[in-house]
């Protein structure tokens, strides 16, 4: 359960994360105004309160895992939200980052 509960709040912190990185992308460079930059901040903030849940203590290891779900978080949210369409490569790097993440985040240790 505790896997479970770590997976899905990196889930919701990728969401909080990228989909505040990109409203303020589509409020700046898309030129959708200050309500889409603002709503975009907004969701940058919550993302640093989502990763103080993780059930792990270790700031560096949550953020460090974090950062696989990122790479595999954002192909798939421009996928959805931008038609972009990976290569073999871009799904092989997501692919060996969640890896990583789960060798940082959920291998057995000693303690």
């Amino acid at each position: 359960m505790v896997v479970a509960r770590s997976v899905f709040l990196f889930v919701v912190a990728a969401v909080c994360e990228i989909g505040g990185a990109w409203l303020v992308w589509q409020g700046v460079r898309e030129h959708r105004g200050w309500v889409w930059i603002g709503a975009g901040v907004l969701a940058l903030g919550a993302y640093g309160f989502v990763a103080t849940f993780q059930p792990q203590d270790d700031f560096g290891r949550v953020l460090a895992a974090y950062g696989g779900v990122f790479v595999a978080g954002s192909i798939a949210w421009g996928m959805v939200a931008d038609g972009y369409r990976p290569d073999r490569w871009d799904v092989v790097g997501a692919l060996v980052c969640l890896v990583g993440m789960a060798v940082i985040m959920y291998a057995p240790r000693g303690r």
